[in-house]
């Protein structure tokens, strides 16, 4: 395996509203990830179409589980709605199958909100989900508080603060790929193809 392949990651923004402040701050994120390097794919909210359990399925949901099977982490980023993640964060995990195909994933948390506190609860609740769901929830989620503040309407971000943390999710998630998943992937396929472990000594 080339350990020098390049990361794929896919970024969900779990928010439906028009020109909302997730899509803004989870761009960031993305040209952040792709700068370094990483192939991204953005599943946006606003233009996904989703059904509930037991309905139908979606050629949208499809497209989102082939990309979250096929990546190598994910970057989950919701606003705060009344004390928790936004329900159509919920329904994207209701769309990820069951078992759920977050399991075994690096997942990076990203919240917003507009009030001073920022987005804690909401982070706390999604970290929750996505652990009960066997994801590799990242350490250091990333809470934009005052969110309105820190982007301007065409999505430039003009809080340095705000720009530093996004900066450190993305270098972080970048990291861990390549410090840990990496490796993982590589010792796997050495013992699948019958070779020894670097550290086996023969006698």
């Amino acid at each position: 395996m080339d350990t020098l392949c390049v990361s794929k990651i896919v970024c969900i923004a779990g928010n439906r509203r028009p020109n909302n402040y997730t899509a803004k701050a989870l761009a960031f994120v993305a040209s952040e990830l792709t700068s370094r390097g990483a192939s991204v794919t953005t599943f946006d909210g606003r233009y996904l179409d989703l059904t509930f359990p037991g309905e139908p399925e979606t050629s949208d949901a499809k497209r989102l589980k082939e990309g979250v099977d096929e990546c190598d982490a994910v970057v989950f980023a919701t606003p705060e709605y009344h004390g928790t993640f936004s329900a159509y964060a919920k329904l994207i995990i209701e769309n990820l199958s069951y078992p759920s195909l977050l399991k075994g994933k690096p997942v990076g948390l990203l919240g917003v909100a507009s009030g001073r506190i920022g987005a804690i609860k909401s982070l706390e609740h999604l970290r929750s989900s996505c652990a009960h769901l066997g994801a590799i929830v990242m350490p250091g989620a990333i809470s934009i508080a005052g969110v309105r503040r820190a982007f301007d309407e065409e999505g430039n971000c003009i809080d340095s603060g705000a720009g530093q943390a996004l900066q450190h999710l993305a270098e972080n998630l970048i990291d861990f790929i390549h410090n840990y998943v990496r490796p993982k992937e590589i010792l796997e396929e050495m013992i699948r193809e019958g070779h020894e472990p670097p550290w086996t000594t023969s006698t």
